[in-house]
C-alpha cells in the first residue's frame, strides 16, 4: 500500500496465460521526472519532520532522529544535498521501532482492517469451506457471495492542463473471474466510459474529458459485483510436481521477469537459507510464506521509484503489500513454482478499506491457490484457522488486476504515474502524463 486515504479525495500473450503488452521498466521514466516523484515521497526536512515527531513523541530529540534515521526506521533520501525524510516516516517509526512506539502519545481511534487478525469470520470460512470441499481434500471452495457497489471517480485539478486540452483517463475496472468475481454490471458512468475487454489483466474503464478554465474535471464510474471467498487447505501429502505438461503451461510464470522478479545471488542465497532441505512443494511455500509474512509491514515510496520490488523487500527494514507479494512470487519461481500476481482493493465488515496486493501460487493438484503474505499467519491453534490465508482470501476484496505492469485499453501514449500496479487510476493528455499531484481521486464502496 502506497500512502493514500481511501475515504478522501486523495492524490504476454493472447492465446497462452498472458494477454497485453508489458510495460517497460521504471528506468523508462525519464531520470528527471524519477526524481521529482522521489522529492514528493521525501516532503519533510528536519524542522519539518521534529515537528511531526513532536505530536506523537513529545521528547523527542535531534539525537532520537539521528539514531532512528541511522537505524532505517526513519526512512529519508539526500535529494539536493539535503536529507529529507518520507511523508509516512513517522507512521512507520511506530511499526517498526518498540522503544519509540512505548514513547509515543496514544493514538487516535482509527478503524483497523478487521480481518488482519484473527475474526470471527474467519473460523466461519473454514467450516464452510470444508462443508463444501465435502470430502474432496483439494477442491478449492468458493464461499459466502458478497455483493458491493463502488463509485470510483478522479478529481483532475483546476488548470493542470490548458482549456480545452482532451483527457485521457483510465479508472480501474474488476474482471471477471468465474466462481470468484462475477455478476459485474457497470451501472452509470459520467462522461461515458468504454470498458476495457475482460482478458485485459489490468483492465479499466476509459473515459476521455476536455479540459476548462479554472475548474476541475472529474470522471467517474459507479458499478456493481458479486466476490466471494476462496479457501484451499493445502496438505504436504497430497501435494505433487509439476508433470511436463504443467511446465510448459505455465513457464510464463516460472522464469525472471526483470525488473521485478530476478533470481539475484541475494535472493538465491536468502530462498537457499529459508528452505532448507525441504523437496515438497506446499512445504517450500509454506517456508516461504512465513518468512515474507515476518517481515514488519510499513508504508512503501511509489513503485515507479524502486528498481526491483523483490529485491527491495528483501533487503529493507519494512515491506507493504505489493513488495511482499512480489518478494514471494519471486521466491516461489525461483524454486520451481508457479506464481502470479493479483491486486485490487480491500473491504471489509465495517468501514475499513485500502488499496492492496497478494498473489496465487499453482501447487499440484489443487491448482492456483491464492496466498497472502500481508496477512500472513492467523493467531490460532487450529492449524486451518492459522493458516487461512496461505491458500485462501477472504472474499472482501475486489480485483482489478491479475498481472502487474501491462498495458491499457486503449493504449497509454506516455509513462504511467505508477508502472506496476492499477489501482488508483491514470490520467494523461497529449502534453505527456498528470502525476498524482495533480488529480485527486475517490473509492466508495457499500455492501449491498
Amino acid at each position: 500500500m502506497r500512502w493514500h486515504t481511501a475515504a478522501l479525495l486523495a492524490t504476454a500473450l493472447c492465446g497462452t496465460t498472458l494477454c497485453g503488452t508489458a510495460l517497460a521498466d521504471p528506468a523508462a521514466i525519464p531520470a528527471a521526472e524519477r526524481q521529482r516523484r522521489i522529492a514528493l515521497d521525501f516532503p519533510h526536512d528536519r524542522a519539518t519532520l521534529l515537528q511531526r515527531l513532536g505530536q506523537r513523541i513529545p521528547d523527542a530529540s535531534d539525537a532520537d532522529v539521528d539514531r532512528w534515521t541511522a537505524s532505517g526506521a526513519l526512512a529519508s533520501q539526500m535529494i539536493d544535498g539535503e536529507r529529507r525524510w518520507f511523508g509516512s516516516a513517522v507512521r512507520n517509526l511506530l511499526l517498526l521501532e518498540t522503544a519509540a512506539a512505548a514513547r509515543a502519545l496514544p493514538a487516535p481511534p482509527t478503524d483497523d482492517g478487521p480481518l488482519y487478525t484473527t475474526h470471527p469470520l474467519h473460523a466461519r470460512w473454514v467450516a464452510e469451506a470444508a462443508a463444501a470441499r465435502a470430502g474432496e481434500a483439494t477442491a478449492i471452495a468458493r464461499i459466502d457471495p458478497q455483493r458491493f457497489r463502488v463509485t470510483h471517480t478522479i478529481e483532475v485539478a483546476a488548470d493542470a492542463v490548458p482549456d480545452g486540452a482532451r483527457l485521457r483517463i483510465w479508472i480501474p475496472f474488476p474482471r471477471r473471474i468465474a466462481g470468484v468475481q462475477d455478476e459485474i454490471v457497470l451501472e452509470a458512468a459520467a462522461p461515458p466510459a468504454v470498458l476495457a475487454p475482460n482478458d485485459d489483466l489490468q483492465r479499466s474503464a476509459y473515459i476521455e474529458a476536455v479540459a476548462r478554465a479554472g475548474v476541475p474535471t472529474v470522471a467517474s464510474i459507479t458499478y456493481a459485483l458479486t466476490t466471494r471467498a476462496r479457501i484451499a487447505r493445502l496438505d504436504p501429502a497430497l501435494a505433487r510436481p509439476l508433470d511436463g505438461a504443467e511446465r510448459r503451461r505455465l513457464a510464463d510464470h516460472l522464469g525472471e521477469r526483470t525488473p521485478h522478479v530476478r533470481f539475484s545471488p541475494a535472493m538465491r542465497a536468502w530462498s537457499e537459507a529459508v528452505v532448507g532441505e525441504a523437496r515438497n512443494p506446499v512445504e517450500i511455500a509454506r517456508r516461504l510464506f512465513g518468512a515474507v509474512a515476518a517481515k514488519p509491514w510499513a508504508v512503501a515510496r511509489e513503485y515507479s521509484t524502486i528498481d526491483d520490488l523483490g529485491l527491495h523487500a528483501l533487503q529493507a527494514r519494512s515491506a507493504d503489500c505489493g513488495e511482499k507479494a512480489m518478494w514471494l512470487i519471486t521466491a516461489l519461481r525461483l524454486n520451481g513454482i508457479p506464481a502470479r500476481w493479483q491486486s485490487g482493493w480491500q473491504v471489509s465488515p465495517t468501514a475499513f478499506d485500502t488499496m492492496h496486493d497478494w498473489l496465487e501460487a499453482y501447487i499440484a493438484p489443487w491448482g492456483w491457490v491464492p496466498m497472502d503474505p500481508t496477512h500472513g499467519w492467523l493467531e490460532s491453534d487450529d492449524a486451518a484457522l492459522r493458516e487461512f490465508y496461505f491458500g485462501g482470501v477472504d472474499g472482501y476484496r475486489i480485483a482489478f488486476n491479475d498481472d502487474w505492469g501491462r498495458s491499457f485499453t486503449p493504449a497509454r501514449r506516455h509513462p504511467r504515474s505508477e508502472p506496476v500496479d492499477a489501482q488508483r487510476g491514470e490520467v494523461e493528455w497529449e502534453g505527456g502524463n498528470l502525476y498524482f499531484d495533480q488529480w485527486r481521486y475517490r473509492f466508495e464502496w457499500q455492501r449491498l
